[in-house]
């Protein structure tokens, strides 16, 4: 298949890689003129994921035009910049998979809603997550992710594009689910980060993952999705890693702010982005449109962004009403 990517951070890049080596020829459209050229003269993409060679089935562009006609057009652009980004023209005809993970801010939107909107030609979309870190993926460390859809047939396009002996992917029908996963798990990560920034144990950091968890099950579940789905890779797995792992940028920006550095700082630092950011406020306010308290996010973004001490925003949030589980 021709495969168009919109995005050449590192997950871009990765997965560029991945549809490469399972014979697709692969379209790498990036914003910086200097990650064109190092792909283009080297095979390297040094600005984003250092010391990995690409395939020569991979060509890079800095025209968003140069992608029209491919089968499959995937977003790996941060969900704040989809809208501004992604165009009717490209998309038309193709499969349009999102990798993207957060909402809209002001919107309160999925990727899967911006993209209907900003482009009414896609008649097929598809979100692929799971827990998936670039800095592996690129290295072939067995990694399985999920691809939704509500077309099941359209999942199974996308499984066959990208599994690899690598890389495994599962398909599913819940696209809602799997986008609610996606955005909620890196709020959890922030939180987790900041855990870890100031100093406490694994009964604090466990407590966190399993009631993050609840949280973003409670939400995805008013929204429409299955349950099942949070128990999943896109659930409970991603959710794992991200807040977990030394790759994560939602993890590291917690960690940070637990070690008293400034948001502004932190962001100001750094070419990635660490969507549970944004995030954050986008899916307290999703939430009270549906009725749903989301304890743990709350506090991330009083943190963030009103200054609360870290501390105390635990206290706060372990003297809450007790209840069942």
């Amino acid at each position: 298949m021709r495969i168009g990517i919109i995005g050449a951070g590192a997950w871009g890049t990765a997965l560029a890689s991945v549809a490469a080596e399972n014979g697709n020829t692969v379209v790498l459209w990036a914003r910086e003129a200097q990650v064109v050229e190092d792909i283009t003269r080297t095979k390297t993409n040094e600005a984003f994921l250092p010391g990995s060679i690409l395939p020569d089935s991979i060509t890079a562009t800095t025209n968003i035009l140069d992608l029209a006609g491919c089968e499959i057009i995937l977003n790996a652009t941060p969900t704040q910049y989809v809208r501004s980004t992604i165009i009717d023209d490209i998309v038309r005809g193709a499969i349009v998979v999102n990798v993207a993970k957060g909402i809209e801010i002001g919107t309160h939107l999925r990727v899967s809603e911006i993209v209907a909107q900003v482009a009414p030609s896609m008649t097929s979309y598809a979100v692929l997550s799971g827990p998936s870190h670039a800095e592996e993926v690129i290295l072939r460390m067995a990694t399985t992710v999920v691809c939704a859809s509500s077309d099941l047939d359209i999942a199974r396009t996308v499984q066959k594009a990208f599994s690899t002996p690598a890389f495994r992917v599962y398909a599913s029908d819940d696209v809602i689910g799997v986008e609610i996963c996606g955005s909620l798990k890196n709020v959890i990560a922030i939180a987790a980060g900041i855990v870890d920034g100031i100093g406490l144990g694994d009964n604090t950091k466990a407590a966190l993952i399993t009631r993050g968890l609840a949280e973003m099950a409670r939400l995805g579940v008013a929204l429409g999705a299955d349950q099942l789905t949070f128990f999943g890779l896109a659930g409970l797995g991603d959710l794992y890693v991200t807040c977990a792992s030394r790759h994560s940028r939602n993890r590291s920006v917690g960690e940070q702010i637990g070690k008293g550095a400034s948001l502004a700082n932190i962001l100001a630092s750094t070419n990635a982005v660490a969507e549970g950011v944004t995030t954050t406020k986008a899916a307290l306010e999703l939430a009270a449109t549906v009725g749903i308290e989301l304890p743990i996010t709350q506090k991330v973004a009083q943190i963030l962004f009103d200054g609360v001490d870290p501390r105390v925003a635990i206290r706060e949030l372990m003297m809450r009403p007790i209840g069942t589980e």
